[in-house]
């Protein structure tokens, strides 16, 4: 397996050593508020699809659309800043995709129809496909691996983080009063974030030992029949992971105002509800993770996802929906949390951000689909019904991860 083991005896120690550094918590805070934007901007994106298509004369299809092509546009993002990252610096490239994804957000407020709508997010989107891979690269690398799990994880309530204020802000405040326009236009405000980010933090000790003639280049995901397992693996549990998410949470509010009447301000509640199931999942994973291992806690969570989106389509009673709604997000999407520190333990630093940004892209490109495929079948079927095949997805996965992910708890990072 030599695509993942090479320079295994050169490990940096300084970047995983006991101590935690201020330089190891402006590196977790830079990724986990990028990747708050992200989540607030594309949860707002649910909220407006109504408003949109109203205002802009769009069918049910090419509303959701909109989801599926910012997502489109993370792929390619993600395709090329990871490796860029990989190239030329973390902190460098992540300020890049900040910016990018900021100034096509606040360009959606311009929009005169869908053409240019969708040109917008597809741009917007490759900025957003940057983030995550980045950012879980920056932190994994400047924390000791003791706790590599639960800082991923940590990142990754950084976008729950923004998607609850988005749950929140969006009904109480600002749709009603400053409209879908209004909205966009505050995704600008990422950019002061990308300012911020690019004079505080530096690159981790790794990555400077590390990254001398790392090359634009995609074969280390493929280095050897191993890696390329490895690679198939992530893909499949990363695309799973993006197609339960996109598919639940695009069209929860949707389906929470047609079936149960619930207004908006009811509906942003009860999804809220469920984004603090997801942030206590997030956070139970990386802890489960760094104490029992990857694959034990992975599994625990799949099983869990496939059983609650199951039973979450069965329920009718308002109270069932509440409850039912955080352990379905418990499970749904607590396992985001595991993917950077999996990542980063299976492939070296000098393309370590190339493998998180494209496995994870791949994913979302996959769970793009997400969105058109639940609102296909609700149509047809009824949206319990498509909730409920999500758990075939899950069976899927369990059997991914266990013949082809590998377990590395605590490994040193090379």
């Amino acid at each position: 397996m030599a695509g993942l083991q090479t320079q295994r005896a050169e490990a940096v120690p300084a970047a995983h050593g006991g101590s935690i550094g201020r330089e190891a918590w402006k590196a977790l805070f830079g990724s986990a508020i990028g990747y708050a934007m992200d989540g607030f901007d594309l949860l707002i994106l649910g909220f407006m699809l109504r408003p949109i298509a109203a205002g802009l004369g769009l069918t049910q299809t090419q509303a959701a659309s909109l989801v599926t092509a910012t997502l489109m546009g993370a792929v390619a993002g993600g395709i090329g800043f990871g490796m860029l990252s990989d190239r030329l610096g973390r902190v460098r490239v992540l300020t890049w995709t900040i910016l990018l994804f900021a100034v096509f957000t606040g360009l959606c407020a311009l929009a005169q129809g869908f053409g240019d709508l969708l040109f917008y997010r597809t741009v917007a989107g490759i900025g957003l496909g940057g983030e995550f891979g980045i950012g879980m690269a920056l932190a994994a690398e400047a924390w000791p691996a003791s706790m590599r799990a639960r800082v991923s994880s940590y990142v990754g309530l950084g976008w729950q983080a923004g998607v609850l204020a988005a749950a929140l802000l969006t009904p109480l405040l600002l749709l009603p009063v400053i409209g879908w326009r209004g909205m966009f236009a505050v995704g600008l405000f990422p950019a002061v974030v990308a300012i911020i980010i690019r004079r505080r933090v530096h690159e981790p000790e790794i990555f400077i030992a590390r990254h001398a003639g790392a090359r634009l280049s995609l074969r280390p995901l493929v280095a050897d029949a191993a890696t390329a397992r490895v690679s198939l693996g992530l893909v499949i549990l990363c695309s799973v992971q993006n197609f339960g998410y996109y598919g639940v949470m695009i069209w929860l509010p949707n389906y929470l105002s047609t079936r149960f009447q619930f207004g908006l301000t009811q509906s942003a509640a009860w999804t809220a509800i469920t984004i603090l199931g997801m942030a206590a999942g997030i956070w139970g994973f990386g802890h489960v993770a760094d104490r029992v291992g990857r694959r034990p806690a992975f599994l625990a969570w799949m099983l869990g996802a496939g059983v609650m989106v199951v039973t979450y389509a069965q329920l009718t009673d308002a109270t069932a929906l509440l409850i039912g709604g955080a352990v379905m997000g418990f499970f749904v999407n607590g396992m985001l949390g595991g993917y950077g520190a999996l990542m980063s333990e299976l492939y070296p630093t000098a393309a370590r951000a190339t493998a998180q940004n494209v496995l994870f892209n791949i994913g979302r490109a996959v769970g793009g689909f997400g969105p058109v495929v639940v609102g296909a079948v609700s149509a047809a079927l009824g949206f319990e019904m498509a909730i409920a095949l999500l758990a075939v997805l899950y069976a899927l996965d369990i059997v991914a991860l266990c013949l082809l992910i590998p377990e590395r708890r605590g490994a040193e990072l090379v």
